[in-house]
């Protein structure tokens, strides 16, 4: 049986200057989120962990979840240099791959020339039932220069109990887990981008139609072509290439979440096996929603 050191789609990460917004929406689709939680985190091994100008609200499922990411101050601190992404257009702009042991998957990016951030710190106060308490992290960012549609990095939950606590895990739309990623790049990239990324997850692709699929234990990352992609949702938008074009989150009952996220307001798309709420409505990036 084939072992993974990046084992899933931990969290995408959805970029946001209006978090207020933002959460009324994602809460309105059904989401249940968590407090808002603001970052700390240092910019080489071993530093000194600093605010990083960001936090964040999440809808999570146990072992996946949905990032809002809302910045905040003048700008000043963007230690991941995250302003000049949102500037093209606010909406989906980071993946998190989860892995069990960030010191072997380090040391695989690393080797194939990857990423040189080595393990990094971050960490973030959360309420708890019994006060606040610190979640910490590490990750291996991948290196910007080879992931031009985002910042990317694989990470390790140090106090998971903190992030997917019980009471944040139970939604209205009946949302299980984070079920796919869609990316869109140019024509004339997509067989390189799909070879980078098969090296940083370390799985072969697959193709599913006009999508090239690269499976994990939990989650999956689709690539498409911007011409097929264009093809299949003609009413999204595509502000820049690479585009973070979409997620898909898994659930319970399709019709039910349908009912819920309609009357509340949204319209919906049909798909094969569910709906999407567009870019336009979901805040920067088409959210579909699957039955498992």
């Amino acid at each position: 049986m084939a072992t993974h050191d990046i084992d899933r789609i931990d969290h995408s990460v959805l970029y946001t200057t209006d978090m207020d917004a933002t959460a009324a929406t994602y809460e309105a689709l059904g989401f249940t989120l968590s407090p808002l939680s603001m970052h700390m985190g240092a910019d080489r091994p071993g530093g000194e962990r600093r605010p990083m100008g960001a936090g964040n609200r999440c809808a999570l499922f146990g072992r996946t979840y949905l990032e809002l990411l809302g910045l905040y101050g003048d700008g000043s601190v963007d230690p991941w240099n995250i302003r000049p992404l949102i500037e093209q257009y606010e909406g989906l702009h980071g993946y998190s791959f989860g892995c069990p042991d960030v010191a072997v998957t380090e040391k695989r990016l690393r080797a194939a020339g990857l990423s040189s951030s080595g393990v990094l710190p971050l960490q973030r106060d959360v309420e708890t039932p019994d006060g606040v308490a610190t979640a910490r992290f590490q990750a291996v960012h991948l290196d910007r220069a080879r992931t031009p549609e985002g910042l990317i990095h694989a990470a390790h939950h140090l106090t998971p109990e903190l992030i997917h606590q019980s009471r944040y895990l139970e939604h209205a739309n009946g949302a299980t887990h984070l079920h796919s990623v869609l990316l869109a790049v140019d024509d004339a990239d997509l067989e390189d981008t799909v070879a980078r990324y098969a090296l940083i997850l370390d799985v072969e692709p697959a193709a599913e139609g006009s999508l090239r699929v690269l499976s994990l234990p939990l989650g999956r990352v689709e690539i498409v072509a911007v011409s097929a992609f264009r093809e299949m949702r003609p009413d999204e938008p595509v502000p820049a290439l690479p585009y973070m074009a979409g997620q898909t989150v898994a659930v319970k009952d399709v019709n039910a979440a349908r009912a819920l996220v309609e009357g509340n307001g949204f319209t919906t798309r049909e798909l094969p096996d569910g709906f999407f709420v567009g870019a336009a409505q979901a805040r920067g990036a088409a959210l579909a929603f699957m039955a498992v």
